[in-house]
């Protein structure tokens, strides 16, 4: 028997799990962090973290597999999902990182969008990379750490995404997939599958910055080097398979691997993503090869910053007697208190609207400067009222990126089924709100492992441990959550409409308060 070990290292936490050749988990471990805020829309983390997370969960879960009997020369390859790593790890030329990774949520490059917008060809810039022009992007990111750390800068070899770093760490081999080379935008050319020397060269970044090996997220990076056996409880010589962003990857994990198929991740974040083969920058969506069928296959998306951030948010800064009341309970979740109170709310909140902009917002309106909002308070609402309004603003978050997507794809192109992942999936109240929201049905998958499921898998098939056909079929069971009622469809419709209405009528005076700190 062959087993095989995912990785997922996330926004706050890694996990990992190991799996049979068919699936069937025989162990799984997380290790849990928060990355850096140091500023007001800085997001940042130290990759020794990341490093430290890693080495924890996958020497836990092969010290449960010498438990279960599994030697280790049973575990046949290893894969890493990684969360989007914005600028990458600035390393040496001895690849010591010399400064923190600016990871996605990081918004601080607006300067650096306005400059290329000003000096660079954006139309060009745009049908090379097939992505737009914001401080998400690592590029952006990128160019902010030439113009405030030129010292960084002068010293940096390498740019690396998070998974690419970890990959060279345990094997000495240097590859980047091409997944996250396609999310950084800018600097990747995506129909011809490889850094754009154009591109680079409009934005002032050098190409020797850009690792020059670039594989398949199924391709074997390298193989493990000797002095990780001990500390990791694996064989020396074990291959590990590239992987890839994260997104991408969870989507993958969920069984979406043909045109039309669409995924909503919604953990920190919010990512909603289908499987196309063209690709359209106006759309305000993101662009990638996905992680299957990397060569023909482009994985398109559109997310929102806080999603599950809304939520913790809310509960942390005034559920505090719902947090103190679940702590005396057997399952010790204040979310189940306050989703009973919500559930009693009725479908709009009596008139309130929440925009989930508390970092900015992705897509479709790319605005760093953008805030989060409370519209319609009046004095019978409650916390109850409020914190589904959190909840139904996430949703209507997704519904706008639907459209986004349905613009470019044709609403026929899309699954008549919506498949949701991440930490959001264990709501009921959230499923039944993101149904009636959006008019899909609502499948979860039965393992709630998401995407270190799914890099399990990329290490299985990319060692020929199964099919593409297998890979194809994926691992995980789907079970219907929810379906749309039609009576609050209805009126989630006219909230959505006034959900749109809302952030370009308040943009000006979100602009003018970020201004005014």
């Amino acid at each position: 028997m062959r087993y095989f070990i995912g990785i997922d290292i996330g926004t706050q936490s890694t996990k990992a799990l190991l799996t049979d050749a068919g699936g069937k988990i025989v162990a799984q471990h997380s290790s849990g962090y928060r990355p850096d805020n140091p500023k007001p829309l800085w997001a940042e983390q130290w990759p020794s973290v990341w490093c430290d997370a890693v080495e924890t969960c996958i020497a836990a879960c092969t010290r449960a597999a010498r438990e279960a009997g599994i030697a280790a020369n049973e575990i046949a390859a290893v894969a890493i999902s990684s969360l989007y790593g914005g600028s990458g790890i600035p390393v040496d030329e001895s690849m010591t990182p010399l400064y923190p990774c600016l990871i996605w949520m990081d918004r601080r490059a607006t300067d650096q969008v306005e400059w290329v917008r000003r000096h660079v060809d954006l139309e060009r810039l745009q049908r090379i990379s097939g992505n737009g022009v914001d401080s998400y992007y690592g590029f952006t990111k990128m160019l902010w750490l030439r113009e405030h750390e030129p010292q960084v800068w002068a010293k940096t070899r390498y740019l690396l995404p998070p998974n690419a770093y970890l990959a060279y760490l345990l094997t000495g081999e240097l590859a980047v997939d091409h997944s996250s080379a396609g999310n950084i935008g800018g600097v990747y050319d995506i129909a011809a599958r490889a850094w754009s020397e154009e591109a680079l060269s409009m934005l002032g970044i050098p190409a020797a910055m850009m690792p020059e090996r670039l594989v398949e997220s199924t391709d074997i990076v390298g193989r493990l080097l000797p002095e990780w056996s001990e500390r990791l409880g694996l064989q020396a010589g074990t291959p590990i398979v590239a992987g890839g962003v994260d997104a991408a990857v969870a989507t993958f994990a969920a069984g979406a691997t043909r045109t039309g198929q669409h995924v909503a991740m919604i953990g920190t974040s919010m990512c909603w993503g289908y499987i196309d083969q063209h690709v359209d920058a106006a759309r305000g969506l993101v662009a990638m090869p996905h992680v299957l069928n990397g060569r023909r296959d482009l994985y398109v998306f559109g997310g929102a910053i806080s999603a599950g951030a809304s939520v913790a948010w809310y509960r942390d800064q005034f559920c505090h007697e719902e947090i103190e009341a679940a702590r005396a309970t057997a399952h010790g979740d204040p979310h189940r208190l306050l989703e009973e109170s919500a559930a009693r709310v009725p479908a709009g909140c009596e008139g309130i609207v929440f925009l989930p902009y508390l970092m900015g917002e992705r897509s479709p309106i790319w605005d760093a400067q953008a805030s989060g909002a409370f519209v319609g308070l009046n004095l019978v609402h409650t916390r109850s009222h409020l914190y589904r309004a959190v909840l139904e603003g996430v949703a209507f978050a997704l519904m706008h990126n639907i459209e986004a997507g349905r613009r470019g794809a044709g609403e026929p192109a899309l699954d008549e089924r919506l498949i949701v992942v991440g930490g959001a999936a264990h709501s009921d109240l959230w499923m039944q709100i993101i149904a009636d929201v959006t008019g899909y049905p609502v499948f979860t998958i039965e393992q709630e492992v998401e995407a270190a499921m799914g890099a399990a898998l990329l290490a299985a098939l990319g060692v020929g441990a199964v099919t593409h056909e297998d890979a194809q079929r994926g691992w995980v069971s789907l079970r219907e959550r929810a379906r749309p009622d039609a009576a609050r469809r209805e009126v989630y419709a006219r909230h959505f409409d006034v959900y749109k209405a809302l952030y370009p009528a308040l943009m000006p005076s979100m602009h003018r308060l970020r201004e005014a700190r």
